[in-house]
């Protein structure tokens, strides 16, 4: 059958995708749905630790096939049978969705030896355990070889480019910048919705202690005082749970400390959610982007974000307002109280939406694969 008359057939690989939350499997589940509404035949190919979901399933018009990982208490992701699907399907291009464990080295492996072109998104990220900020860098230099052979490397932000540019001494040309996108669902979240008892602050994130919780925790006491009836919403699971609720109740502040998640896929529930928030913030060490916060920004929320890594470039464009990691928690909470009692609230600002970043991946699969359309 020529290449031309049938749809694209799209294989992205992912340690994890939906039912679990976080970015990668955020942006999978976006894009991926997009794509198959555009008529692009989407497969996730993700792993499965616990063997207890579904081998091949439906979601949104994906496939999605898991193979088994281990080991089961670990986050490696060995997934040997990553390669025999990769190398044993009539795949026309591989996108590689992150690159911090096992499953990217041996899905760019599989493409290589198959002769499919592939792509690698970054989805970088931090990571709580200082041994494993130690070896990033022996580990970004192991996968060179690899990420060279790439078609593109893709980042969502000019930080995360400019980042992997310079340690892996890759040309220019090889890296294209895709922003993540975020719902716009403005107009249809109930106006009665924002009504709230008290000032609600959000923390958006993963439970990791990265992600920067544990800063603002710290520096309730101090906002308690000028903002009596504050409340801070942890939204997000993960292991850093327990220690997080510990943190809240040294401080005395766990009466003002709620920590839950919003399901999977719930977009309303979380638009809701950010559009009764009186203050959304991400405090992380090292994000690629920020979805969380393209989000709030999308529903005219005030925004303070961490003075680092792609979270500055919020600050730089006058979106958001920023505090610095070494900053004690007195120093968070008078940034967290100007931007309570002076907003910075952008509006008419363009902002990348998951259209957009669908669209713009589909333009770069057709490109590669030497096609003029990758729809049915």
């Amino acid at each position: 059958m020529p290449t031309e008359s049938r749809p694209l057939r799209l294989l992205m690989v992912a340690a994890r995708c939906f039912p679990y939350i976080g970015g990668v499997e955020t942006h999978i589940y976006e894009v991926g749905k997009r794509l198959a509404r555009a008529g692009v035949e989407v497969t996730v190919l993700s792993t499965d630790l616990s063997g207890q979901l579904p081998i091949v399933e439906e979601s949104e018009g994906m496939q999605i096939r898991r193979v088994r990982a281990w080991p089961r208490d670990k986050d490696y992701y060995f997934a040997p049978g990553l390669y025999r699907v990769i190398t044993g399907g009539q795949w026309d291009i591989v996108h590689c969705q992150g690159y911090h464990n096992l499953v990217a080295p041996l899905a760019m492996l599989a493409a290589q030896r198959a002769k499919i072109p592939y792509v690698v998104t970054f989805h970088s990220g931090g990571d709580s355990s200082r041994l494993r900020k130690a070896v990033r860098g022996v580990q970004r230099m192991a996968l060179r070889p690899l990420l060279a052979r790439a078609k593109l490397l893709i980042s969502p932000s000019k930080w995360e480019l400019e980042f992997f540019r310079d340690r892996l001494h890759l040309p220019d040309n090889q890296f294209v910048i895709i922003p993540n996108g975020a719902h716009h669902l403005l107009h249809s979240v109930d106006p009665s919705a924002g009504i709230t008892d008290g000032t609600l602050i959000l923390s958006v994130g993963r439970l990791e202690q990265y992600k920067g919780h544990h800063r603002l925790i710290a520096a309730m006491p101090k906002l308690l005082e000028e903002v009596p009836d504050a409340r801070l919403r942890i939204v997000g699971v993960g292991p850093y749970e327990p220690t997080l609720h510990k943190l809240a109740r040294k401080h005395g502040v766990a009466e003002s400390v709620e920590i839950r998640a919003v399901p999977p896929g719930d977009q309303h529930g979380m638009a809701s959610l950010i559009s009764r928030a009186n203050l959304v913030t991400l405090l992380s060490e090292h994000e690629a982007q920020g979805i969380a916060i393209l989000e709030a920004l999308a529903l005219q929320r005030p925004v303070l974000v961490a003075g680092s890594t792609a979270l500055q470039e919020f600050a730089e464009r006058g979106l958001a307002r920023a505090v610095s990691l070494k900053g004690t928690p007195e120093d968070v909470a008078a940034a967290m109280i100007d931007q309570l009692r002076m907003p910075l609230v952008p509006v008419n600002v363009e902002l990348p939406t998951w259209d957009d970043c669908a669209v713009a991946l589909l333009a770069l699969y057709c490109k590669i694969t030497g096609r003029e359309t990758c729809a049915s």
